[in-house]
């Protein structure tokens, strides 16, 4: 994945609590080093946006939600809540399937996607889809519920909560007997689904959508006359 949107990835809890999204932030010389690919100054994006929708479904009943982070230039960043639920009647039986380990899944640097399960006639997805744009055009804001201090609702299948905190945007379902769900960002993106019964549907997806300013005529010439210098180097010039 190149550096540039991963970066992106990381620094979206960041945001969320940032007075001024945009502003450059100074890098010291180790971190420096540490650069591979592509960068992009603040002032040449326009819009940064971070959705994270997770779902659980058991047969008549639904449960999740969708949390976006979204910040443009001149605003302050939204963070809001849109719930998942449908369906209706008492919590289903519990499973009697057992998942082990995994505990190190929470500790890797980037992303991790897991998918467990211990039952029969399951489907569980985990997705990641960027969408990056350099048309300058700002898309208008996405609606929703503030998310304020958290976010908590729950129906016959389980719980579905949202928590903005340290640094970690989370995004999780614990369902009665059924299973769990974790979607985390911050430091890196983790998506994790652990399924202990049958016939469950669930789906994890984040998308990741970035609007840069457009390209500058002047500056892609200047590129352009670059890179027969940059052939020599393998020649040790």
């Amino acid at each position: 994945m190149n550096k540039r949107i991963l970066a992106c990835v990381l620094l979206a809890p960041a945001l969320a609590v940032a007075g001024t999204p945009f502003k450059p932030v100074e890098l010291t010389d180790p971190e420096l080093a540490q650069l591979r690919g592509r960068y992009v100054l603040p002032d040449h994006i326009v819009h940064f946006g971070v959705t994270m929708t997770s779902s659980w479904e058991q047969p008549g009943q639904q449960l999740g939600a969708s949390v976006s982070l979204q910040a443009q230039q001149g605003a302050q960043p939204v963070l809001n809540i849109t719930p998942i639920s449908g369906g209706g009647g008492s919590a289903p039986q519990p499973g009697s399937g057992m998942i082990i380990g995994g505990q190190g899944l929470a500790n890797v640097d980037g992303i991790s996607q897991s998918v467990r399960t211990a039952g029969d006639l399951n489907s569980a997805v985990n997705g990641i889809q960027i969408n990056i744009e350099r048309n300058g055009q700002a898309p208008d804001l996405a609606g929703g519920t503030p998310l304020g201090d958290g976010y908590s609702q729950s129906n016959g299948l389980g719980t579905v909560s949202v928590s903005a905190a340290q640094g970690k945007l989370q995004l999780g379902i614990a369902t009665r007997g059924q299973g769990s769900s974790l979607q985390q960002l911050g430091g890196g993106l983790l998506q994790d689904t652990r399924i202990v019964s049958s016939q469950n549907t669930v789906i994890n997806t984040a998308r990741l959508d970035v609007v840069m300013q457009q390209g500058n005529r002047s500056m892609d010439v200047l590129n352009c006359n670059l890179d027969p210098l940059r052939t020599l180097r393998p020649a040790g010039y």
